[in-house]
C-alpha cells in the first residue's frame, strides 16, 4: 500500500519538527520544510524514516514554486495533505508598526501560506481528495494587547479557511484549522529577536510596558499556565488526517476551550475586561523607581 504524503511547513524546531517525526513514525511520507539551509540539512541528517527535508521559505513565490515542484517530481503527482505551520509573532504595540512590518508579517503569516496552498489543490483535486490543515491559534479567535500584528494574520488564516472549506466542499478535500493555546516551543525567542529589531521601546509611550513584556518573553520555562508540549497539536492533527469527517475546528490547551466558550457566552464588553486582566498578569510591570 503506498504511504500517504504529508507537506509540512516551519519544521526546524517546535509544533513543525514534533508532527513531522511523529507522522513519519506513524507511516506517513513525510516532507519536512524550513526556510534555512541550515535547518533543512540538520532534518536530513536526522535519519528519521519516512522523512524528507526540502528548503521553502513562505516569503519567496519562486521557492514555494521550486518546493511544489520538487514534491510532485517525488510523489509522481500525489500528495494527500498540507499542514501549513510556519509563522512568526510580532511583538508590538498597533502604532507602534510600520506598515512595512506588518506586510512583512503578512508575506510570511497569510500570502505565503495561500500561494502554497493554491499550488497544491489541484493535485488534491485530480486524486479525488485531500487534507489541508491550517495551524492556526487562540488569537485567531480573540485578540490580546501587543500582539496585533500576529492576530491580525491568524483572524485572517481563520477566515479565509472558512471560506476554503466552504469552496471546496464535495470535492473531498477537507480543510481543518488547529487552534492551539500556550504551546512548549521556540515561538517567545523568535518573537524576541523581531520585538528588538522592529519595535523602537525608548521612543514609544508603551515604553513601560515593553519592560515588562521583555521579561516574559526572556522567562525560562512556560509563558503562561496550562502550556502543554507540541504533541498535543500532533494529536489534532492525526485526527484531522485520518477521521473520515474531520472537524472544522480543533482547539488545544486549557485555555483555548475556555476562551471559545466565553466568546460565546459574554459581551464584547466583558470578554475585553477578562482579557485585559490576562494581559496584565501575563506581564511584570516594573516599579515606578524603574
Amino acid at each position: 500500500m503506498e504511504k500517504r504524503s504529508i507537506l509540512i511547513t516551519g519544521c526546524s524546531s517546535g509544533i513543525g519538527l514534533c508532527v513531522a517525526r511523529g507522522l513519519a513514525q506513524r507511516g506517513y511520507r513525510v516532507f519536512a520544510s524550513a526556510r534555512r539551509k541550515a535547518d533543512v540539512d540538520r532534518l536530513t541528517e536526522s535519519g528519521i524514516e519516512n522523512l524528507e527535508s526540502l528548503q521553502l521559505d513562505l516569503d519567496d513565490s519562486f521557492s514555494i514554486i521550486n518546493a511544489v515542484k520538487l514534491v510532485t517530481q517525488k510523489t509522481g503527482g500525489k500528495l494527500y495533505a498540507l499542514f501549513n505551520n510556519g509563522a512568526y509573532g510580532q511583538p508590538g504595540a498597533v502604532e507602534d508598526l510600520s506598515r512595512e512590518v506588518l506586510r512583512a508579517q503578512f508575506e510570511t503569516n497569510l500570502f505565503g501560506w495561500i500561494e502554497l496552498t493554491n499550488r497544491v489543490i489541484p493535485l488534491m483535486r485530480a486524486q479525488g481528495e485531500g487534507r489541508i490543515i491550517q495551524n492556526s491559534s487562540i488569537l485567531g479567535f480573540i485578540g490580546l494587547p501587543f500582539r496585533g500584528a500576529y492576530n491580525a494574520t491568524k483572524y485572517a488564516i481563520e477566515g479565509i479557511s472558512d471560506t476554503l472549506r466552504l469552496e471546496l466542499h464535495g470535492t473531498g478535500i477537507f480543510v481543518s484549522l488547529i487552534e492551539p493555546g500556550p504551546i512548549e516551543s521556540r515561538f517567545r525567542a523568535n518573537a524576541f529577536r523581531y520585538y528588538q529589531k522592529n519595535i523602537d521601546r525608548d521612543h514609544s509611550v508603551f515604553r513601560d510596558v515593553y519592560l515588562g513584556m521583555e521579561s516574559r518573553l526572556t522567562r525560562e520555562g512556560p509563558a503562561m499556565p496550562f502550556t502543554l508540549p507540541p504533541e498535543a497539536v500532533l494529536k489534532r492533527v492525526i485526527h484531522a488526517l485520518e477521521s473520515k469527517r474531520p472537524r472544522p475546528r480543533y482547539y488545544v490547551t486549557f485555555p483555548t476551550y475556555l476562551f471559545g466558550y466565553l466568546k460565546r457566552l459574554l459581551s464584547s464588553r466583558m470578554l475585553d475586561r477578562m482579557l485585559m486582566r490576562v494581559a496584565n498578569a501575563g506581564e511584570e510591570r516594573p516599579s515606578d523607581s524603574d
